[in-house]
């Protein structure tokens, strides 16, 4: 886990450069006191999303990646790293935006404020 550098803009704050997560691995960074698992896909697509799973509470981070999905190393749950779905409508994630400026990986966040969660199904 690390913790983050000053915010470079408003509502952003700078995680440090994108080399401190290899590609197709995931890194957990705390922010605002909650853990943010950020994810580096081989082909360097990035995504960011609450580190504990909503199952069991595994770290996500620690998961295998890809595809856009990510699955939890404790019980296999797959969740979806664009809109958090999950297996079961109950299990969601929160997800939070993340992009690539200059080498450095700015994540989309506001204290106090929560990411993007997707919206279980009737």
């Amino acid at each position: 886990m690390d913790s983050p550098r000053s915010a470079s803009a408003p509502g952003t704050v700078n995680l440090g450069s994108v080399e401190k997560i290899p590609k197709g691995q995931g890194f957990c960074f705390i922010v605002g006191g909650q853990e943010i698992a950020v994810f580096r896909q081989r082909d360097g697509k990035l995504f960011a999303a609450q580190n504990r799973c909503p199952h069991k509470n595994g770290p996500l981070s620690d998961g295998v990646l890809g595809a856009g999905k990510i699955i939890c190393p404790l019980h296999s749950k797959k969740f979806d790293l664009m809109t958090g779905q999950g297996p079961e409508p109950q299990h969601c994630l929160t997800t939070y935006p993340i992009q690539e400026v200059n080498g450095d990986l700015l994540l989309g966040w506001s204290a106090g404020a929560a990411g993007a969660s997707c919206v279980p199904a009737a």
